[in-house]
């Protein structure tokens, strides 16, 4: 792979690209503290070991020192979807980028020429949408704002094969085309669930073998998180159920905090 990737962000959207990227050395992976970076040096590791033969865990390097990424030639923030957090770390990896250097979000619901505008590049400003899990979805979406060069579309794409996915441009709508059509689906599965009382394993399974789903409706949003969930909702302007809402005011977030949709006792299996 040609690019250098400089990632910004430690959670499993950061270090799923960052192991994705491993059979070639050079890349940099930015987190804000001492233990977030003990975390994501481990999670890159067993991603590794994952994926096998010829991805090294050694040929990323974890910093907490942001100004280390300036050696990266394709910048990458990957931390929550908080707009004013975004905006915030974009304009800081902006600063550092050196001349030619690509800037990037995996936003999957935010406006990405907003975000382009404050990276303060955005010729060189690609919306870089990658799945969770990050090493087995090969899916990317690329979104670009109006004012991405021909280049910044080219190196992007290029990318995406060099990781072996396959990336599809798409338009700047709030939550793309996968987020798009998926969450209203997966918040009628909820309302479907409450207004039958049919049990969430129930569904799931109506929805894997009737049509062959990998993964039920239910046990998708509690894998996701339900505040992601919520918050992709409201992106796109879907009906976000209110209990979801209201889970998620209890702390009840799904597969992260043991509880969601799903009882305790399915996460303690």
């Amino acid at each position: 792979m040609e690019e250098k990737l400089g990632i910004a962000g430690s959670g499993a959207i950061a270090t799923g690209l960052a192991a994705c990227a491993t059979r070639t050395p050079g890349h940099l992976l930015w987190a804000r503290s001492d233990a977030s970076a003990a975390r994501a040096t481990k999670a890159i590791a067993k991603a590794c070991e994952r994926l096998g033969e010829g991805f090294d865990p050694a040929n990323v390097t974890v910093t907490t020192d942001l100004d280390a990424l300036a050696d990266a030639t394709f910048l990458v923030e990957a931390i929550s979807e908080d707009t004013a957090l975004k905006r915030e770390l974009l304009g800081r990896l902006g600063a550092l980028a050196t001349d030619g250097a690509l800037i990037s979000t995996t936003t999957s619901s935010l406006s990405v020429s907003a975000l382009a505008t404050a990276s303060g590049h955005p010729d060189r400003f690609v919306g870089l949408h990658v799945f969770n899990p990050v090493p087995r979805m090969k899916l990317v979406e690329l979104a670009y704002p109006d004012a991405a060069s021909a280049t910044t579309r080219e190196r992007a794409t290029a990318l995406c094969a060099a990781l072996e996915k396959e990336g599809v441009e798409v338009p700047d709508l709030a939550g793309f085309v996968v987020n798009r059509l998926l969450f209203p689906y997966l918040f009628s599965a909820v309302d479907f669930m409450e207004q039958t009382g049919l049990a969430p394993a129930s569904i799931d399974t109506c929805m894997q073998l009737g049509a062959a789903h990998p993964m039920g409706p239910i046990a998708l949003l509690d894998y996701i998180g339900l505040d992601v969930a919520v918050a992709i909702g409201d992106a796109i302007g879907a009906n976000v159920p209110q209990s979801l809402r209201d889970r998620c005011a209890e702390g009840v977030l799904g597969r992260k905090t043991g509880q969601g949709l799903y009882p305790p006792e399915f996460y303690a299996r």
